[in-house]
């Protein structure tokens, strides 16, 4: 009987132990034998968390280089330093990271040596924000998912920048110095998978041609943008919401079809200089028009025509616009709300005059 129990006990060790040992392998990405060097391998600028071991803190501390990453990284804080270069030779070893965070540094395009970024094959997320860069890095590796750039001095993307990174979902060029010259119809070529891009707080005075066909969240706001080209919408079928505040858009910069675009979600036109409210589509559930020239809601143009059939199970009500929020403050619209407004768009939870 106690050879049995002694037997069992010594099954559950073993099982415990290489459950324990598998799961760390999968989280951590390195053999938990090699945890004992840890605390030998971390640069004495930073400081290596036993309980992250795949994870490198050396964030504010005055650093003006890189140092030597461990082999065993995954995640890299190097944000809020003076560091003014990023060379090759810092991450001879780090094949395995995922995460870079340099915001808030000097880094200039100059001192970014040029097979440093593009020899992470594992990269997937890279931040830069708060530098001194003037064209978007390059090259880049493969596998980047997100590139951060808020913030810096960028007007230029060299041709062929993106057209390997395929796997990028987020990119973030908000806050820089970007004209409209800065891109040509092929400058996305190559984001094929690209869900959201920033452009915000630039200087573009048209729409970005050409953007890539995944595009669900656009935002341009705070820019000079004039107009809309017609038919712009049909090379980004997706795109869900839309993000044009602070323009120089008007009534005559429409396309004719205003924005009756199916897939938008959620649109705000907010501080440009319209008079009318444009089109929509009845898919439409949020719409910020807020510091205009609007004068008066013409709800017999703007309420989106349902459809002459409607399926049998369904209802007038059920399947008219979808419309919830409408923001109108700060136009030249008196109340009293027109009553016909609230009868095309019956689900309507919050109107602001």
């Amino acid at each position: 009987m106690a050879t049995t129990i002694c037997f069992i006990i010594w099954v559950l060790f073993i099982t415990d132990t290489v459950w324990t040992r598998s799961v760390r392998q999968v989280y951590e990405g390195s053999d938990p034998e090699d945890w004992t060097v840890h605390d030998f391998d971390c640069p004495r600028e930073c400081f290596c968390p036993p309980s992250f071991p795949t994870s490198l803190y050396c964030e504010n501390r005055g650093l003006k280089e890189i140092p030597a990453i461990p082999s065993r990284i995954w995640y890299l804080y190097l944000e809020n330093n003076l560091i003014e270069t990023i060379p090759e030779k810092p991450f001879e070893n780090a094949t395995q990271l995922r995460w870079i965070n340099l915001n808030k540094n000097k880094i200039t395009n100059y001192g970014i040596e040029k097979g440093a970024l593009s020899q992470l094959k594992k990269l997937l997320f890279l931040f830069l924000e708060d530098n001194e860069l003037e064209e978007v890095p390059s090259p880049l590796p493969r596998s980047l998912e997100q590139l951060q750039l808020a913030r810096n001095k960028v007007s230029r993307i060299p041709q062929g920048t993106f057209s390997n990174l395929e796997n990028l979902t987020l990119l973030d060029l908000q806050h820089n110095k970007l004209l409209d010259n800065a891109f040509q119809r092929d400058t996305f070529k190559g984001l094929k998978n690209l869900m959201q891009l920033n452009m915000a707080k630039n200087a573009l005075r048209n729409m970005p041609p050409r953007l890539p066909a995944n595009t669900m969240q656009l935002f341009l706001d705070n820019n000079s943008i004039e107009g809309i080209p017609e038919n712009y919408f049909n090379v980004i079928p997706k795109v869900a919401f839309l993000r044009l505040n602070h323009n120089k858009l008007s009534d005559a910069g429409l396309p004719s079809s205003g924005f009756n675009v199916s897939s938008i979600l959620d649109l705000q036109l907010s501080h440009n200089q319209l008079t009318k409210v444009p089109r929509i589509s009845a898919h439409l559930q949020h719409l910020h028009l807020d510091h205009n020239k609007i004068k008066n809601v013409n709800v017999s143009v703007i309420c989106p025509a349902l459809p002459t059939t409607l399926p049998a199970e369904q209802d007038s009500f059920s399947y008219g616009p979808h419309l919830r929020y409408l923001r109108l403050d700060g136009n030249e619209i008196k109340p009293p709300i027109p009553t016909d407004l609230m009868t095309c768009f019956r689900l309507l939870q919050a109107v602001i005059i």
